[in-house]
């Protein structure tokens, strides 16, 4: 089994499988391939991968591969019937790789498919692991830009209050970014449109801002769901209210497969303080703030700076790296039975759990989106995306 690793594209810094990786791929029977250059990005040199039993080769050899690992989307129309590719294809908002991938006879496995609430897949979830890393990045980056400490300071010349940081939602991300500010010694505020928010926010430290009628808007997935226009407003009007006097802004709220909705409107941008800085986590999706332009941090008219930059998890190449490697090397070695990949039709992590299950979603496979020309027939929603 020949498993190949890529220099990814458009500028990622990450790679999919670092040296450390190698040595448990090999055990399981897998021949590792390396593109030269891959790691260069991530301080992984070519030399580190052979050390680790990998060989360093072209990019010709590597997309002959049994299995590629990926992080972005490589070119599908480049591969043969029968290959595999294991990334992150973002299917819902790029159907057009469903395509190809169809008309290539390639086997697709999306990695941010994969039902995060199964205990076995948590050692798999590269949505976690990597946004866990961006809620990170982004208290440090709203952090760099606001011209002010962050943590209360008593001096000789007198006493520095606490920057005051406001969360726009908690998952993965929202949860590390609380958590972090909170270390910095920032005083934190947090919102959420689930009702276990409060908890989990008040547990790292944040203090919970409550909107009033607010309901469970979460899927049976464990994604937050789409919010009904009214709500949204409600949400704006109650959490804008409280950053308005904010030092920095951080917002999370994302859509599995959709646009990033709006949280932060022009209008709440012009009643912010100068000063005030707000981290868009989702600038490549559309954007949370009003006025986000993706990859560039402006300031507006009032003096508010707003951070638009993407992939936040590339800002921390390495971690990332090991992280996402860590990741893809479990899901992979369990593909493995008797020194083949096998694709067992009995894998919840593969192909969605079954009706009647707890953790069953009606038209959701699991990470295989198609093989042998066709979309996979749990894959309703993604079928219907691509008619």
């Amino acid at each position: 089994m020949k498993l190949g690793v890529l220099v990814e594209g458009g500028g990622e810094t990450r790679v999919a499988i670092v040296p450390n990786s190698v040595p448990k791929l090999v055990k399981h029977g897998f021949e590792v391939l390396v593109e030269s250059g891959a790691g260069i990005a991530a301080h992984h040199a070519d030399a580190e991968y052979e050390k680790k039993g990998a060989s360093i080769t072209t990019r010709d050899q590597v997309m002959g591969c049994n299995i590629l690992i990926c992080i972005g989307t490589p070119d599908l129309t480049a591969l043969s019937e029968g290959q595999i590719v294991a990334c992150v294809s973002d299917p819902f908002r790029h159907p057009e790789r469903i395509k190809q991938a169809i008309e290539s006879k390639i086997t697709l496995l999306s990695m941010d498919m994969i039902p995060r609430r199964l205990s076995r897949a948590q050692a798999m979830d590269v949505n976690s692991s990597q946004d866990n890393l961006a809620g990170y990045k982004a208290v440090l980056m709203g952090a760099a830009q606001v011209p002010k400490g962050i943590p209360m300071m008593t001096t000789s010349a007198g006493t520095v209050r606490p920057a005051k940081f406001v969360i726009m939602g908690s998952g993965v991300a929202g949860l590390q970014a609380i958590a972090t500010a909170k270390r910095l010694g920032a005083v934190v505020y947090a919102s959420d449109v689930r009702k276990s928010a409060a908890e989990q926010i008040e547990s790292v430290g944040g203090r919970f801002i409550e909107v009033d009628g607010m309901d469970d808007f979460e899927d049976e997935s464990g994604y937050a769901k789409p919010l009904t226009p009214e709500f949204i407003q409600k949400v704006n009007d109650t959490v804008c209210e409280v950053a308005s006097d904010a030092d920095v802004i951080v917002t999370t709220a994302r859509i599995f497969g959709r646009p990033a909705p709006i949280t932060v409107p022009a209008s709440a941008i012009a009643e912010f303080k100068p000063g005030s800085v707000v981290v868009d986590m989702n600038a490549d999706v559309g954007g949370n703030c009003e006025l986000t332009t993706a990859g560039e941090i402006i300031t507006t008219e009032n003096g508010v700076t707003i951070v638009g930059t993407t992939n936040l998890p590339g800002q921390l190449s390495a971690t990332a790296s090991m992280l996402y490697s860590n990741n893809l090397t479990t899901f992979v070695i369990s593909l493995v039975e008797e020194g083949e990949i096998k694709l067992d039709p009995d894998d919840d992590i593969l192909y969605g759990a079954p009706e009647g299950s707890d953790f069953f979603v009606e038209g959701m496979g699991g990470v295989l989106v198609c093989s042998d020309g066709k979309i996979h027939e749990k894959q309703t929603r993604l079928a219907g995306v691509i008619e």
